[in-house]
C-alpha cells in the first residue's frame, strides 16, 4: 500500500551509545590497529529500502589529517550494520575482450568463445594446451572457437616475447602456420631454451622454427623474412597491456565466455566452465566420454611342481 514514512534526516546523527557499538563491531569485523580511530559520520538517506548510507573514517591517532572514509548501511532502527559492493554487470571486463584478427580455432560461429592470454616458453601454459587440443576441441566440436593473445612474462622468460613476435609474423600470412608453430614450442620449450640457456641461440632457433614453418605453409618467404629480421613488438606489448588491465598475474589465464579460469586446471575443472557457457546460450553440453573399461584381470596359471 502505497503512503508517506518517515525518513532519517540527512546528516543525523548517532546516538553516543550507537556510536560506541559501531567502534566495537568494526574494530572487531576489521581488525582494527588500536592505534588507529573509527570515526561515524552522520546518517544520510541511501537508495536501499531500510537502510541509510553511515560513512566512516579511519584514521591513525597521530595522523588524523590522512583520513580513509568508507561507506556502511546502516538499518532505520539502528541495530544492523551492512557493507554493500556494487558491481556494473555492464561493464564485465572478460566479456569484452577484442579478438578479431587473431588466429582462430574451432567454429568461427560458435556461440562460446574461449580466449588465452598465452605465453610461449611457459610450461604451465604448454600443459593447458595439451588440454585444449586436440581433447577439449574433439569434445565440444563445433560448438566452442580458441583465440589466443599474448601476454609473455619477459621478467622470468627470456625468450617468450620474440616468440610470440615470431608467431604474429607468421599468423599475418596463415593462420594454419600459426597455430603450427605454437604447437611445436608448446612440445619443445626445452629444445628452444638449450642446455646453455643463451637467449642468442634461443632467438636463432626460434627464427629458424618460423622459416621452416613458413617453407612448409607456402608463405611468402621475403615478407616472412623482414617481418622476423624487424622484430616489431608493439602488437605483443599492447595484448600485454591489455592483460595488465585484466589483472591478469600469471599465465595461463583463461576468458570462458568471460569467465576466468586462471592456471593450468584439469579437464573437468577446464569443463564445467565451458558447460556453463553453453547452458547459458541455451546449448545443452555434449555428454562426458564413457570411462574406459577397466583391463580384466590375467588369471594367474601354474604348473603342479
Amino acid at each position: 500500500m502505497a503512503g508517506c514514512r518517515a525518513q532519517a534526516a540527512a546528516g543525523s546523527a548517532l546516538t553516543p551509545q550507537q556510536q560506541r557499538r559501531v567502534d566495537l563491531l568494526v574494530r572487531s569485523q576489521l581488525s582494527v590497529p588500536a592505534d588507529w580511530e573509527v570515526a561515524p559520520e552522520g546518517r544520510t538517506p541511501s537508495n536501499i529500502p531500510g537502510f541509510d548510507t553511515l560513512r566512516i573514517e579511519f584514521f591513525a591517532a597521530a595522523d588524523p589529517a590522512h583520513k580513509q572514509p568508507v561507506d556502511f548501511l546502516i538499518s532505520k532502527d539502528g541495530n544492523t550494520l551492512a557493507r554493500l559492493a556494487k558491481y556494473d554487470l555492464a561493464a564485465l571486463p572478460g566479456m569484452n575482450i577484442p579478438a578479431s584478427g587473431r588466429p582462430m580455432r574451432g567454429n568461427p560461429a560458435a556461440k562460446v568463445e574461449i580466449v588465452n592470454f598465452d605465453d610461449l616458453e611457459c610450461p604451465y601454459c604448454a600443459r593447458m594446451h595439451a588440454e585444449l587440443f586436440p581433447q577439449t576441441l574433439d569434445h565440444y566440436k563445433d560448438l566452442i572457437k580458441v583465440v589466443y593473445k599474448d601476454d609473455p612474462l619477459v621478467e622470468i622468460h627470456p625468450w617468450a616475447l620474440h616468440a610470440a613476435v615470431d608467431a604474429n609474423c607468421l599468423a599475418s600470412q596463415n593462420s594454419t602456420a600459426y597455430w603450427n608453430y605454437v604447437d611445436y614450442l608448446h612440445t619443445h620449450g626445452e629444445d628452444i631454451t638449450g642446455p646453455d640457456r643463451d637467449p642468442a641461440k634461443s632467438f636463432a632457433m626460434l627464427d629458424k622454427v618460423a622459416r621452416d614453418q613458413g617453407a612448409r605453409s607456402l608463405l611468402n618467404k621475403a615478407t616472412l623474412d623482414s617481418c622476423l629480421t624487424r622484430q616489431d613488438d608493439s602488437s605483443v606489448r599492447a595484448s600485454m597491456k591489455e592483460a595488465e588491465e585484466l589483472k591478469i598475474d600469471g599465465t595461463p589465464a583463461l576468458f570462458i565466455d568471460g569467465e576466468r579460469v586462471s592456471g593450468a586446471q584439469p579437464l573437468p575443472y577446464l569443463w564445467a566452465a565451458i558447460d556453463r557457457a553453453l547452458r547459458a546460450q541455451g546449448i545443452t553440453p555434449p555428454p562426458e566420454p564413457a570411462a574406459a573399461p577397466e583391463p580384466a584381470a590375467a588369471q594367474a596359471t601354474g604348473k603342479s611342481q
